[in-house]
């Protein structure tokens, strides 16, 4: 028959079977028309006899043999009736299970089911959803066996298939049977399913038996599977009698009775994945109704509920502590250094680990199925022998071997898809139970940070030796790098697996060759590890300067009204840039190895292919046709199996060594310094190992304490008991002393101590008072105490009441020679700075108190908080922001003085907390909360202050100076021993009334209530806290509409218009060629199997004839290749470079305006949410969009590509091609939504989570003096709880999405196959387009869920440049005036002469005017004052003067030159202004004090001298080179305010303003200060802004305001007369 006649007789004859007879040849059967025909070519010119076989029959033992149905030798010795019997047991289990299920289950279920999100679990609950799912395979292979061996009939024998498919779907009866049973908790009903079983059991068993007496063996498939499911149904009947056994259902009088787990009886845990099914938790099912219900309403903390037990903080902290108790009981191992921790870690978390790591490596190995069935079924098709032998026949029926069995291309098919199936369930249980332990991991080690910082010396933060940022990059960065290490820990076992096995598939494939190419992976992977190094490296150089930026802008933002007003705003603008072109620098290099990186990954797998196929054809010869596509497309697929591992390894070890140093740094602060405490006593020997910023109070004292360093030492070795017995003495003598120090040496460092011999009692039920001038030591006076410094010697004592304690409970409480805070009381303490919590006003103030609404409003009326929270917008019930951002200085300080007066402690700690308030303020405090208040309750009140007009209400006074006491005693007994000290302070206090005479009219002055409309009218820092409201502050967290794409837009704009094009070519130019070379390389392979073809049929025996020649194909080949790596390149470049010149853009757009921007925007918008886009919106912007955006393009490209090649094969698939779409779409379209909700989500929990760390350092003192430190554990716990929850929620759901996108892959890959396989067998579809069509589905199944996955992440991540944008498009302060620089006369203002004529402004134009048409002349040189109640307008007069209000009435003219006309930057730079809170910036301190290096160092230190700094800053190293810490923290408060007064000085302006700059001074200092301004600018203007009146009693000129007009304006002793005059008013309250 010729070949021509081929297609024609096969349209014919498609439908036949043929039986073909070569002559003289053992006959062979052929299941295809083309079979039979491409056997004529292989034949050559031999006859073949082809006869059709009628395949029209059905019947179920069919009817090609006559004695089918014949029971001649016995019934069981038909093969047709054992498949008949094997039929029974499933239709019993249908019949007698469809209608309890389909029928009576509704009412049953009512009755008995506990809840509908409860699984209470039967014994053996896993065993028997495994071996059902195995079982449900092995009846698939059982039904594939029994079609292909129907094959070989003339008639259908329905008994070979029919009862394995009621099998299966007996198989799925049970299960689904046994869901709603388990679920409903009636075992009873299980009787079903155990004579199921037992039928099940022996109906196989029978069949098996009968097999092996017919001498059918291992060499027939369907033996094999037959004892196969003997042994599962005998397993799953064993099953069915342990749950008989354990719960004694049957056969027992006393069943068991069981409960659901205690998690599941908790309605509030909705996290569901270890109580549900194994089907449920290998899907993630239970996600189904979460993930669609996100679509109807946001997923906030209430939706996901709470965590299971077992995977809440606290056990996993119970856990962790267990281990390193054992590690702790096992030797005398040193508890030292990262080894401890790591064997902890290993002993607490490594069984789950084990069980990810088994679940990878079967992944893995299943992953191979792909290559293999891919080169199985390519080589069926391309196949020149498609014969194998008979099959044999025996009980009337055909039995064929395995090998038979795996050579037919849909049973590959088929077999791949389960593979694929499998494959994908492995690796998403890996993943998740590997991210669920590193989860748990992450809680329990914050959680131990958390207890260790409630341990710490506060010496450890006052000192610089660990600051707030680093213990919380501890707890944000370092315990994520452990928790990704936890995760990537499964790769390292598996991927040795993965490369031994890849290599010897490609080596079976391609023999030598493969080696070669392996070769070439192998040595190119170490490049890709050294640019993933140098990635890692130029990442944490990045990563210095983006912290030093952040830091720098925090300063300026901080500061932001200090640099406006004296024009500084460019100066520090310039250095956060200058720092930023360092960061873009390293940033340059992030992203030149982010592209050398990129382009590896897509160049390596090409390099390898083309190595290998060069080789292979170069050693093989010309005749040799082993390049078959079977071989190309095998090893193609092979190849990238291969390199994933090497890829991963890079990453992998990348994370092992994060994790190693941050295990390091773990171990470093769990080893340091500690308290001592009741339980844990702890010998402090911290190493001395401190940066060079040093305290102040140490450095000053190192020059006057030398004398004194021996006698310390003395102290230590003293006798002990000696001490005892001198303390027991005194205390038997003294039982009214609360506390007692004897002879105390306390320090901050191991150097010189701060406190020296102290010595001093603190008597029961009284007011002490603590005095001294700024860095004598009296604030660490109350901090030793409470036991939060160092103690070096002496004895410390505290004393319970006198009525309660005998001598023998006054022992104990003495601990000799050792410091015991610990066995002191809780302790009401309000340090100097205002500590406050993330909470409501009420909160702040009950500080977790028992409410009682009698008391609260008392403290409330005391403290005179009621008309600040009618201002807020809820009252006392507004949370007030982190830091209490949206209050004023004032007002955070009554709310801590609240807290104090609130709570019920014998022991009160006041720590100066009168500096932050004004003198009518003050006074009410100090007589209505101190005096009366707290001595009616005859509690022991300690106060350190500046202002000894309260002195005479002291019970007990105590002077320090330079770290020692000076004196103590009641007053009159310094009076006697101290005549000296007490004159100084009559003097200071002569101006004072010791009377309370004046309370009366004290409290006519005190604020009105005012609306929310009218507060803009108080001064700068009441404003900056109104507008504020809960929900700005929330903004962020509830953030959830969806983000226009318009945003890419704006994304790329950014980028130019030059690498746009570029950017888009690039990627469809790649993607083109990568198509192009696959196409070329199926194209070449087909070739070569015509040319195989046409060899045989010539039967040629010269070599010459015989050649096929490679090289043109292999050269083309080579091309492509070539462009493809070039293009590779060419697009990471494109990609990374865009990244970049976007986020030099808006950093640089956005830096430019908040420098520009008025200061309304700060005092409306919380600074974490501005400083948010500067450092986690910037962060984004900067790594992951270009990295998401390269991630997205690649994945949807590749897709789109695949899917079209796969169409072009076989248009049949674009048929299947729209359901598997539409599922994609709405599986997307519900998982973007929410993703980004669980996204926001997490990053909203972990910012309460990182600021209760930040502010639990902050307020450790206050924390640990109330004893509050389990309830702050309790809320961290809760914190960490609600942030893994919503980890693992959103892992949960990017596991749903994978499971279901890879499932769709699968399905791609099996319609594609079966496809391909039809084209192939009937359409004459070449076999290099089908392992083309196949290669590339595969890849679909690989990059389908990256694709949502990477849009999700895209959509959450342009937010960021939605936020960045909007605050861009802020309008900016108009910097331009009428008049240039060069037009402003040199020297101006020369006089200070200030003319204000009808102004009246406003803090924005939606707001009411805040002074109104104010007339006033300043004379030059004049020194005037100005007073007036909270709100008068008393700050805004002198912010007018700056203009940084809006001006939109009248004029202010200064030396003949209206104001409004000049340049801001001119404006401001005239003038000097010192504001009442000080603000220090980090850097020495001549960058402090003369940031525009102006000034020389004469004149520096002049200004030093001139504010009682230079003895304090000659102390310091480097003098004026010396460091200053961020914020000034290594100086006092008074101190910082000094520093202010200097910078003003140095400017030597001849206008002054000062807005309350002595606030933080002691008044000695305060005297000198006056008297010095007076002289110092005795020819310049000065402008005081007072709070108290008597600082400006001296001036020329009073100005009194009220609602913003000036209401007296005249000479202080001409107002003094008028005795009706508000002025004469306030002076007397003052009094």
């Amino acid at each position: 028959m010729r070949p021509a006649v081929i297609p024609r007789l096969s349209r014919h004859i498609r439908n036949w079977k043929y039986e073909v007879y070569p002559i003289g040849e053992t006959p062979c059967f052929i299941d295809t028309p083309s079979f039979a025909f491409k056997a004529n070519h292989r034949f050559g010119t031999r006859l073949l006899f082809v006869t059709p076989i009628s395949n029209t029959t059905l019947s179920f033992c069919g009817t090609d043999n006559s004695s089918a149905y014949k029971v001649d030798n016995g019934l069981l010795n038909n093969g047709c009736f054992l498949d008949a019997l094997g039929v029974v047991p499933h239709v019993f289990l249908l019949f007698s299970t469809f209608p309890i299920l389909f029928i009576g289950w509704g009412s049953q279920s009512s009755k008995v089911h506990i809840h509908h999100s409860t699984w209470l679990h039967f014994p053996g609950h896993e065993i028997r959803w495994l071996l059902t799912t195995v079982l449900l395979f092995v009846l698939v292979c059982e039904i594939a066996e029994g079609i292909v061996s129907d094959g070989f009939n003339q008639s259908r024998h329905l008994h070979l298939y029919m009862p394995a498919g009621l099998g299966m779907l007996a198989a799925i009866t049970s299960i689904v049977y046994y869901h709603n049973i388990e679920t409903s908790n009636f075992p009873k009903l299980l009787i079903a399913l155990l004579i199921y079983w037992t039928l099940a059991f022996i109906t196989k068993t029978i069949k098996f038996v009968k097999y092996d007496g017919h001498g059918i063996g291992l060499s027939e498939l369907r033996f094999c599977i037959t004892g196969m499911l003997a042994l599962i149904y005998g397993l799953l009947l064993g099953v069915e009698f342990n749950v008989i056994l354990r719960r004694r259902y049957m056969w027992f009088k006393h069943p068991t009775e069981v409960k659901p787990p205690d998690d599941l009886q908790d309605l509030g845990v909705r996290f569901q994945q270890p109580f549900v099914n194994l089907l449920s938790k290998s899907t993630y099912w239970w996600m189904n109704t979460f993930i669609t219900s996100a679509h109807k309403r946001p997923i906030d903390l209430k939706t996901i509920g709470k965590l299971p037990i077992s995977m809440r903080a606290l056990t996993n902290y119970q856990r962790l502590r267990k281990a390193f108790n054992s590690q702790m009981e096992k030797g005398p191992v040193p508890l030292k250094g990262p080894r401890w921790i790591w064997r902890a870690l290993r002993q607490a978390f490594s069984r789950p680990l084990v069980l990810s790591i088994t679940f990878r490596i079967l992944a893995d190995l299943l992953g191979f199925a792909g290559p293999l069935c891919i080169s199985g079924i390519v080589h069926h098709i391309s196949s020149d022998n498609h014969t194998s032998l008979p099959p044999v026949k025996l009980l009337g029926v055909h039995f064929i071997s395995s090998e038979a069995f795996l050579a037919n291309a849909y049973v590959l098919a088929v077999l791949l898809f389960l593979a694929l199936l499998l494959q994908r369930t492995f690796l998403q249980a890996s993943y998740y139970v590997a991210i669920e332990t590193g989860i748990k991991l992450r809680g329990a080690i914050q959680t131990k940070i958390y207890n260790k910082i409630m341990r710490l010396c506060t010496s450890n933060m006052s000192m610089g030796d660990m600051t707030t940022a680093q213990i919380c990059s501890l707890v944000a960065r370092d315990t994520n790098h452990l928790m990704w290490f936890f995760f990537l820990c499964p790769n390292l076992w598996a991927m040795p697996v993965q490369i031994v096995i890849g290599v010897i598939l490609l080596y079976y494939l391609l023999g030598v060759s493969a080696l070669i190419g392996a070769t070439v992976i192998t040595v190119l992977a170490p490049l890709q590890y050294f640019v993933a190094t140098r990635l890692s490296r130029a990442q944490k150089s990045t990563l210095e300067y983006t912290s030093e930026r952040l830091k720098k802008t925090n300063e300026l933002l901080r500061g932001i009204k200090i640099l406006k007003l004296y024009a500084w705003e460019h100066i520090f603008r310039s250095s956060v840039e200058d720092t930023r072109r360092k960061e873009l620098t390293n940033l340059r290099t992030f992203a030149l190895y982010t592209s050398l990186s990129i382009f590896m990954n897509a160049a390596i797998p090409i390099a390898a292919v083309l190595t290998i196929f060069v080789v292979h054809v170069h050693m093989h010869s010309a005749t040799d046709f082993d390049l078959s596509p079977a071989v190309a497309f095998g090893s193609l697929s092979l190849c990238h199996i291969l390199v994933t591992p090497l890829f991963l390894l890079s990453s992998v070890l990348h994370s092992t060594v994060k994790a190693l140093v941050s295990v390091q740094k773990l171990s470093e602060f769990l080893s340091s310094a500690e308290i001592e405490t009741d339980k844990e006593p702890i010998v402090q020997t911290p190493e001395n190992n401190h940066g060079d910023i040093k305290s102040v109070y140490a450095l000053q004292l190192q020059a006057k304490l030398v004398n004194r360093k021996y006698k310390a030492k003395q102290d230590v070795n003293r006798n002990f008991q000696q001490q005892e017995q001198e303390l027991m003495d005194s205390v038997s003598q003294e039982g009214e002393v609360c506390i007692k120090i004897v002879n105390g040496y306390f320090t901050w460092t191991q150097g010189c101590p701060t406190l020296t011999n102290i010595d001093i009692k603190v008597p029961f039920g009284q007011l002490t008072m603590i005095v001294g001038q700024v860095g004598s030591g009296k604030s660490s006076l109350l901090l030793a105490a409470l036991g939060e410094m160092q103690k070096v010697s002496g004895n410390l004592t505290w004393n319970s009441l006198p009525n309660s304690d005998s001598e023998d409970n006054v022992r104990s409480h003495y601990l000799s020679g050792r410091h015991s805070p610990t066995k002191r009381g809780s302790v009401a303490y309000a340090s100097q700075r205002p500590w406050l919590l993330n909470a409501t006003v009420e909160e702040n103030i009950l500080f977790d108190m028992a409410p009682n609404v009698k008391r609260y409003k008392e403290v409330i009326e005391i403290c005179q908080l009621q008309p600040d929270i009618d201002t807020l917008p809820q009252g006392d019930q507004t949370v007030i922001g982190e830091r209490g951002i949206i209050l004023s200085g004032g007002q955070r300080q009554r709310i801590s003085i609240a807290r104090v007066l609130y709570q019920r402690t014998n022991v009160v700690f006041l720590d100066d907390p009168f500096s932050s308030l004004d003198i009518h303020l003050s006074d009410h405090l100090m007589h209505e909360g101190i005096v009366k208040f707290l001595r009616q309750e005859k509690r022991t009140v300690v106060l350190v202050t500046h202002k000894l007009q309260y002195l005479p209400h002291a019970d007990w006074i105590i002077s320090m100076r330079d770290g020692t006491v000076q004196t103590q005693g009641t007053l009159k007994d310094i009076q006697c021993a101290e005549p000296d000290l007490f004159e100084q302070w009559r003097t200071l206090m002569n101006r004072q009334n010791k009377e309370n005479s004046t309370e009366l009219k004290r409290k006519s002055f005190r604020r009105a209530m005012y609306s929310r409309d009218t507060l803009a009218t108080e001064d700068e820092d009441e404003d900056s806290s109104t507008t504020t409201d809960e929900e700005s502050l929330r903004a962020e967290l509830r953030y959830r509409t969806t983000i226009p794409w318009s945003l890419f837009a704006t994304y790329l704009r950014a980028a130019g218009l030059l690498l746009i094009p570029l950017l888009v070519l690039s990627q469809i130019t790649k993607h083109t060629l990568m198509v192009a070379i696959d196409f070329w390389l199926a194209h070449w392979t087909s070739h070569v199997i015509e040319a195989q073809i046409e060899s045989a049929e010539r039967n040629c025996t010269i070599t010459q004839d015989c050649e096929f020649s490679h090289s043109s194909y292999l050269q083309v080949f080579c091309v492509l290749c070539g462009l493809g790596i070039v293009l590779c390149l060419v697009t990471s470049l494109a990609v990374e470079w865009t990244g970049l010149r976007v986020a030099k853009e808006l950093h640089c757009s956005l830096l430019r305006i908040i420098v520009l921007a008025p200061m309304r925007l700060f005092e409306t918008t919380p600074l974490g949410n501005i400083l948010n886009r500067f450092s986690t919106d910037t962060n984004t912007i900067d790594q992951h969009i270009p990295v998401t955006m390269e991630c997205l393009s690649r994945s949807t490209l590749l897709c789109v590509s695949a899917l079209g090649v796969i169409s072009y094969v076989t248009p049949v698939f674009l048929i299947a091609l729209l359901p598997l779409a539409t599922a994609c779409y709405f599986i997307q379209k519900y998982f973007r939504v929410a993703s980004r909700d669980l996204q926001q989500l997490e990053d909203s929990t972990e910012m309460p989570l990182l600021s209760h760390f930040s502010q639990t350092i902050e307020g450790l003192t206050t924390i640990r003096a109330f004893r509050h430190e389990q309830r702050f554990k309790k809320k961290l716990l809760e914190y960490t709880d609600a942030n893994n929850i919503s980890s693992l929620f959103l892992m949960s759901a990017n596991r749903w999405l994978e499971v279901r996108m890879e499932y769709i892959g699968a399905f791609v890959v099996l319609i594609a196959a079966v496809a391909s396989i039809t084209n192939a067998l009937y359409y004459q579809l070449s076999a290099g387009l089908v392992g083309l069509g196949l290669t590339y589905a595969l890849m679909v199944s690989n990059y389908l869920n990256w694709i949502v996955r990477n849009l999700a992440d895209m959509e959450v991540q342009l937010g960021c440049v939605k936020r960045v944008s909007s605050l861009i498009h802020t309008e900016p302060e108009s910097y331009d005036g009428l008049i240039t620089p060069a037009q402003v006369p040199a020297g101006w203002p020369k006089y200070g002469e200030i003319q204000i004529k009808n102004l009246s402004v406003r803090y924005d134009s939606s707001l009411k005017p805040v002074l109104k048409h104010v007339n006033a002349h300043i004379k030059p040189g004049q020194k005037v004052g100005i007073c007036g109640r909270t709100g008068s307008g008393k700050s805004s007069f002198s912010l007018a003067l700056f203009r940084m209000v809006d001006t939109f009435e009248g004029q202010i003219i200064i030396d003949g030159i209206d104001i409004s006309k000049l340049p801001l930057q001119t404006l401001r730079s005239k003038f000097s202004i010192i504001l009442q809170d000080p603000i220090l910036f980090s850097g020495t301190i001549r960058f402090n004090i003369d940031p525009e290096r102006k000034a020389t160092d004469q004149m520096l230190w002049e200004a030093l001298e001139i504010a009682q700094l230079m003895p304090v800053v000659k102390a310091l190293p480097g003098g004026l080179n010396a460091m200053v810490t961020e914020g000034g923290e290594n100086f006092s408060q008074g101190q910082r305010q000094l520093f202010c007064l200097a910078r003003a000085f140095v400017r030597k302006s001849s206008i002054l303003i000062m807005d309350e700059a002595t606030a933080s001074i002691d008044m000695a200092t305060e005297s000198i200060l006056q008297k010095v301004v007076m002289t110092a600018f005795a020819d310049r203007t000065v402008v005081t802004i007072a709070h108290r009146v008597h600082t400006i009693l001296g001036s020329d000129v009073v100005i009194v305001m009220k609602h913003g007009a000036i209401l007296e304006y005249d000479e202080p002793d001409v107002l003094l007369e008028q005795k009706e005059s508000v002025f004469s008013a306030f002076v007397r309250a003052d009094k």
